[in-house]
C-alpha cells in the first residue's frame, strides 16, 4: 500500500470540515494520514472529535501568544513534531505568517466560503447575503502571504436562494465543503495536484474531473 502523506489539521471551532477529513481518513484509499490537530481555541469542539477519533490534539492560544510570528512559529513545530509534512485549514481563523509557508512550501491548504477573491475575511457567508449576489460558493486553495489568498486549487458555486438566511445559507456551503475538502486533501497526498509557476496543476484532467 503507498505511503499516505502525514498532515496537521489546524482548527479554530467545531470542527465539521475537520470530522469529515476524519470520516474520510478511515477509507483505505484515501492519499492522507491525519497525525494530529491543533486549535487556536482551547476550547474549541473539533479537539473532542479528534480525541474521539484517537487523533492527538493540542492548543497554541491565539490569546497567549506574543505576536503573529511567534504563533505561526509555535504551530509549525508542534505540526512538524508530529511528522506533518502539510497542513490542512479547515475552518482555522487566524491568518499564518510567512515562517509557515516557509516550513511548508505548497503544503498548506486552505477552504474558504466564497468564490475567492469575492468576499475573503471571516465574515464571508453574511457579506454575501448583505450584497445580494444570486450566488456565492466554496473555494479551496494553497496558503501564500495574503489573507484568504493563494492559488486557487478548486471551487464550486453554491445558489442563494430567496429567503436565506446565514444557517441556510451556511449548511449549503458546509455540504459542498465536506465533500470537497476530503476529496482534494486525498487528491493532494496521492501527489496529483502540485504548483507550477504560480499555478495548480491536477496529474489528469480526470482527477480534477472526479470532484466536480
Amino acid at each position: 500500500m503507498p505511503t499516505k502523506l502525514p498532515i496537521a489539521v489546524l482548527i479554530s471551532g467545531g470542527g465539521t470540515n475537520l470530522q469529515a477529513l476524519i470520516d474520510a481518513s478511515t477509507n483505505e484509499t484515501f492519499g492522507c494520514k491525519i497525525v494530529g490537530v491543533i486549535s487556536d481555541r482551547p476550547n474549541a469542539g473539533g479537539l473532542d472529535r479528534a480525541a474521539s477519533a484517537g487523533i492527538p490534539g493540542e492548543v497554541i492560544d491565539w490569546n497567549e501568544s506574543i505576536d503573529r510570528a511567534s504563533f505561526t512559529t509555535a504551530i509549525c513545530d508542534k505540526a512538524k513534531n508530529r511528522g506533518a509534512q502539510a497542513l490542512v485549514l479547515a475552518g482555522f481563523m487566524r491568518v499564518l505568517a510567512p515562517q509557515a509557508m516557509e516550513g511548508f512550501p505548497n503544503a498548506i491548504i486552505n477552504v474558504h466560503p466564497s468564490m475567492l477573491p469575492s468576499f475573503p475575511g471571516g465574515t464571508s457567508v453574511q457579506d454575501a447575503l448583505d450584497a445580494g449576489v444570486p450566488a456565492t460558493g466554496v473555494t479551496i486553495h494553497f496558503v501564500d502571504e495574503l489573507v484568504d489568498h493563494g492559488p486557487i486549487i478548486v471551487q464550486e458555486p453554491v445558489p442563494i436562494i430567496n429567503g436565506d438566511d446565514f444557517e441556510s445559507l451556511h449548511a449549503r456551503i458546509q455540504r459542498v465543503e465536506h465533500r470537497l475538502l476530503p476529496e482534494v486533501v486525498s487528491a493532494f497526498g496521492k501527489g496529483h495536484i502540485t504548483i507550477s509557476g504560480g499555478s495548480v496543476k491536477w496529474a489528469t484532467a480526470a482527477d480534477l474531473g472526479a470532484i466536480r
